[in-house]
C-alpha cells in the first residue's frame, strides 16, 4: 500500500512538473491542456463523472430511496391484486416523483387530470372507428397532435417541470396506450382503459403517501425555501446594480441571464405554495409579486444606466447619492435574512429614497432658478437637468425596491384575513404551439403508416413508445437533444434490464427476492435523475426499466417477449431523434432572426396601438424571449449569443421607454410643439419593420431630433407643470437614442442576421 501511493505521489509531481514547463512554452492553450491531463491522470476527473453514483448527496440519495420504496410497493400491490400489466404501477411512480413534496402533489394532480382528459379520448378514438386502421391511425394522430398544441398554450415556460402542460403530455400518453391497447379488441376498450386508469391511479397514490412520509416540517421548510429564492435572487441583482452605480457600464447588459434565474426562481414559488396548503395565506401570490418587483427593478437598473451614458450626469449629488446607495444594497442580502432586522432595512430604504427625493427637488428647484432668471447658463443647466433625471430614475429604482422587500415580508409573515393575489402570466405563442402540434402529430402518423405497410408483428408496440416520446417531448425547445439524450438511457435500460430478466428473475421464486433484486438498479436510475446532467436519459431509464423486465405473477417475460419489447423500444427512441432533426428541425439562426423581428414588431406595436402594453408585460415578455434565446443555444454562448441577449435588453428598455411617452402624451400637460414631436418619433417607430432597411436611420434620426427639441424647450420653460412632464419625455427620448446607438447592429433591419455581423 505504501510502495503503491509513493508511486502514485510521484507520478503525479512528475506530471505537475511536466505541466509547468510545457506552460512556460506553450502558454495558455498548454497550461489548461496540462491542467487536464494532470487531473486525468490524479483521479479527479473520473471522480467527477462518477460522483453522483458513489458520493450523493443527502438529497439526491433520499429522492432515490424514496422512489425506488414507492415503485417497488406499487408493483408488490398491482401483483397481489393481480392485475394484467402490473409494471405501469411502478413506471407511473418514476413519472411523476419528483425531488420535493410540492413538485410531486403538483405532478400528480395535472397528472390525473390527464389521465382522465386521455382515456376518455382513448375510449372515443377505439369506439370511432374500431375495424378502419388508417382513420385510426389519423385520429390518434390528431389527438396527440391536439393535446400538444393546447398544452404549449398553457402558462409556464415549456419546460418538464411545467406541470400544466405535463397534463396534456399525460392525455397523449394515456390515450396512446389505451387506444392502441384497445384496438386490437374493440368490444373490451372499456375493460382495458379501467386496467390502465387503475395502474396510473395506484401508481399515483403511492407515490404520493410515501413521499408524505419522508417529510418533516414541511411547512417550515418551504417558507424558508421562498426567502431563500427571493434572498438570492434580490442579493445577484443588487450586486449588479451596485457595479453598474460604480461605474462600470456593462454590468447589466453582461448579465442578461440574470433574467432567466430570476424567472426559474419564480416558478418554484408555485411548488412551495403547494407545500404551504395552497393559497391560503397568500404567501405564494406575495412571493411571485416581490419575484416580479425583482426583475422590475432589474429594468429600472437598465434605464438608468442608460441615461449614465452622458457625462453631465455625475454631479456632486449624484455621486455622494449613489455611493449611499451603493453602501445601503451591500449588506442587504445578509441582512434580510434575520427577520427581526427588517424594519431597520425599510427605515434605512425610506431615509435613502426621501434623501434621493430632496436632491431631485432641489434640482428642479435650481433649474427653475436658472431659467426665471437670464440669461440662461446653458452648460450650468443642462448639467443639473442630467443630474436630476438620473436621480430621479433612480429613486424610481428604490421605489422598485421598497415594493420588493415588502411583499417579501408580506410572503414571511402572511397577515390574518390577506385576500392579495398575484396570478401566473403567460404570453401564448399560436405559432410554436402550430409547429408542435404538427410535429408530434406527424411523427405519430408516419409510424402508424409503418405499422401498417409493413405488417410488423410489433409495429403497434414500436407505435406506442413513439405516441409516448411524441407527447413528452414535442412541447419542449429542444426535442432533438431531448430524445438523443432518451435514446442514451433506452439503450442503457435495455442492457440493464437484459441482464435482470434474463439472469436475476428467474432466479427468484417470491416478490421480496423480486424487490431485493430490483432495488440497486433502480436506485442507480434515482441518483441518475437526481444528477442535473443526466435527467432526460434517467427519465427513460426509470420509465422502461420495469417494461422490460416484465415482472409477472404466473412466470417470467422470455427471451423472445424481451427483444419484441426491447427492440420497437429502441427503435422508436431512434425514429423520433430522426423525426426530430428532419422535419420542422430547430434553427438557432431561424430562431433567433424570428425573435428579432418579434421584437421590432412589438416596439411598433407599442407605438401605434391605442392601448399599449403594460410594462409588467412587457418585461415579462422579454423573460420568456430571453429563456427560448438560452434553451435554444444549447446552453453554448458566444458573441452571437451574448450580442442577441444584450439585443432583447435593448428591446425591452426601448419599449418600457415608448410605454411613458404614450402615458405624457395621453396626460396632454406638455406644450403643442412637444407633443408634435412625441407624436412624429412615435410614428416613425410605428414604422420600424425589418422589410425596409432605412427606417432605422429615420427613426435615430427622429429620436434626435426630438431630444434636441426638447432640451432647446426645457432650456427655457418657466412652467413647473409643463418642465416636469418635459423633462420626463426627454428622459425617455434619451433612453431610447442611447439605446438605438448602443445596439445599432440589433435594431438596423437592413441586414437580414445579426449573425452575419459577428462571422
Amino acid at each position: 500500500m505504501t510502495f503503491r501511493a509513493g508511486r502514485a505521489a510521484g507520478l503525479h509531481r512528475l506530471v505537475a512538473e511536466a505541466w509547468q514547463a510545457v506552460s512556460r512554452l506553450g502558454g495558455h492553450g498548454a497550461t489548461a491542456c496540462g491542467r487536464r491531463a494532470l487531473a486525468v491522470l490524479s483521479g479527479e476527473g473520473v471522480f467527477n463523472r462518477v460522483r453522483w453514483l458513489i458520493a450523493p448527496d443527502a438529497m439526491a440519495f433520499g429522492y432515490a430511496l424514496r422512489t425506488t420504496l414507492a415503485s417497488l410497493l406499487a408493483l408488490g400491490i398491482a401483483l397481489w391484486w393481480e392485475l394484467g400489466s402490473p409494471q405501469w404501477a411502478a413506471l407511473t411512480v418514476w413519472m411523476i416523483a419528483q425531488g420535493t413534496r410540492g413538485k410531486s402533489i403538483a405532478k400528480a394532480r395535472w397528472h390525473l387530470f390527464g389521465m382522465v382528459v386521455g382515456g376518455i379520448a382513448g375510449v372515443a378514438l377505439v369506439a370511432a372507428c374500431p375495424q378502419q386502421p388508417a382513420l385510426f391511425i389519423l385520429l390518434l394522430a390528431a389527438c396527440v397532435g391536439g393535446f400538444c398544441f393546447v398544452g404549449t398554450l398553457l402558462p409556464g415556460p415549456p419546460t418538464m417541470t411545467n406541470y400544466r402542460i405535463h397534463g396534456m403530455r399525460a392525455s397523449g400518453f394515456t390515450c396512446v396506450i389505451i387506444s392502441l391497447d384497445g384496438i386490437a379488441a374493440p368490444e373490451r376498450i372499456f375493460d382495458v382503459a379501467m386496467a390502465r386508469l387503475t395502474y396510473i391511479t395506484l401508481g399515483v397514490v403511492i407515490e404520493t403517501v410515501v413521499s408524505s412520509l419522508f417529510q418533516y416540517r414541511l411547512q417550515d421548510r418551504a417558507r424558508s425555501r421562498l426567502a431563500d429564492n427571493f434572498i438570492t435572487a434580490i442579493g445577484r441583482t443588487t450586486g449588479l446594480l451596485r457595479r453598474m452605480l460604480s461605474g462600470e457600464e456593462a454590468a447589466l447588459r453582461s448579465s442578461a441571464d440574470l433574467l432567466a434565474t430570476l424567472a426559474s426562481m419564480g416558478d418554484q414559488v408555485e411548488f412551495a405554495e403547494v407545500e404551504l396548503g395552497g393559497r391560503r395565506g397568500h404567501e405564494g401570490d406575495h412571493a411571485r409579486a416581490a419575484m416580479a418587483a425583482v426583475t422590475a427593478l432589474f429594468a429600472r437598473g437598465l434605464d438608468l444606466q442608460a441615461l449614465l451614458a452622458d457625462p453631465a450626469s455625475y454631479g456632486e449629488a449624484w455621486k455622494r447619492l449613489s455611493a449611499q446607495t451603493c453602501d445601503f444594497l451591500e449588506p442587504l442580502a445578509e441582512r434580510l435574512h434575520a427577520a427581526d432586522g427588517f424594519a431597520a432595512v425599510m427605515a434605512d430604504l425610506a431615509a435613502l429614497r426621501a434623501a434621493i427625493r430632496i436632491e431631485a427637488a432641489t434640482c428642479l428647484e435650481a433649474e427653475m432658478k436658472i431659467v426665471t432668471s437670464p440669461p440662461v447658463d446653458v452648460g450650468r443647466e443642462v448639467s443639473i437637468t442630467r443630474q436630476g433625471q438620473a436621480l430621479h430614475t433612480l429613486g424610481q429604482m428604490c421605489d422598485e425596491l421598497d415594493y420588493a422587500l415588502t411583499q417579501f415580508d408580506l410572503s414571511r409573515n402572511p397577515q390574518p384575513h390577506d385576500t392579495f393575489h398575484y396570478a401566473m402570466r403567460t404570453w401564448r405563442d399560436w405559432r410554436v404551439a402550430g409547429g408542435n402540434s404538427l410535429r408530434a402529430s406527424v411523427s405519430v402518423f408516419i409510424a402508424g403508416m409503418i405499422w401498417v405497410a409493413t405488417a410488423w408483428p410489433d409495429g403497434l408496440t414500436f407505435l406506442m413508445f413513439v405516441g409516448i416520446v411524441s407527447s413528452l417531448f414535442s412541447t419542449l425547445e429542444t426535442p432533438a437533444m431531448a430524445t438523443r439524450a432518451f435514446l442514451h438511457g433506452a439503450l442503457c435500460v435495455s442492457v440493464v434490464a437484459m441482464v435482470v430478466a434474463f439472469y436475476v428473475v428467474p432466479a427468484v421464486t417470491t416478490y421480496e427476492l423480486l424487490a431485493a433484486s430490483l432495488v440497486v438498479p433502480m436506485m442507480v436510475g434515482g441518483l441518475a435523475f437526481a444528477n442535473p446532467a443526466m435527467v432526460l436519459g434517467a427519465v427513460a431509464y426509470n420509465l422502461f426499466l420495469t417494461i422490460l423486465v416484465g415482472p409477472l405473477n404466473g412466470g417470467r417475460l422470455d427471451e423472445i417477449t424481451f427483444f419484441n419489447t426491447a427492440v420497437p423500444l429502441v427503435l422508436a427512441m431512434a425514429f423520433c431523434t430522426w423525426m426530430y432533426r428532419v422535419f420542422l428541425p430547430l434553427d438557432p439562426d431561424g430562431v433567433r432572426w424570428d425573435m428579432r423581428r418579434r421584437i421590432l414588431g412589438t416596439l411598433r406595436r407599442l407605438a401605434s396601438r391605442r392601448l399599449p402594453m403594460a410594462r409588467a408585460d412587457l418585461i415579462g415578455l422579454t423573460v420568456e424571449r430571453m429563456l427560448k434565446l438560452l434553451n435554444t443555444s444549447g446552453g453554448e454562448r458566444g458573441p452571437v449569443v451574448d450580442a442577441y441577449l444584450g439585443g432583447v435588453l435593448s428591446g425591452m428598455t426601448v419599449g418600457m421607454a415608448i410605454i411613458n411617452l404614450r402615458a405624457i402624451l395621453a396626460r396632454g400637460m406638455t406644450p403643442p410643439d412637444v407633443q408634435r414631436a412625441l407624436r412624429q418619433t412615435l410614428a416613425r417607430m410605428a414604422r420600424f419593420s425589418g422589410r425596409y432597411g432605412g427606417q432605422y436611420g429615420r427613426t435615430a434620426r427622429a429620436t434626435d431630433l426630438a431630444v434636441a427639441l426638447l432640451v432647446r424647450k426645457e432650456q427655457h420653460e418657466a412652467n413647473l407643470t409643463q418642465r416636469v412632464e418635459i423633462l420626463r419625455a426627454l428622459a425617455s427620448l434619451r433612453v431610447i437614442a442611447a439605446e438605438l446607438q448602443s445596439s445599432r447592429s440589433f435594431f438596423d433591419a437592413s441586414s437580414p442576421y445579426l449573425d452575419r455581423v459577428y462571422r
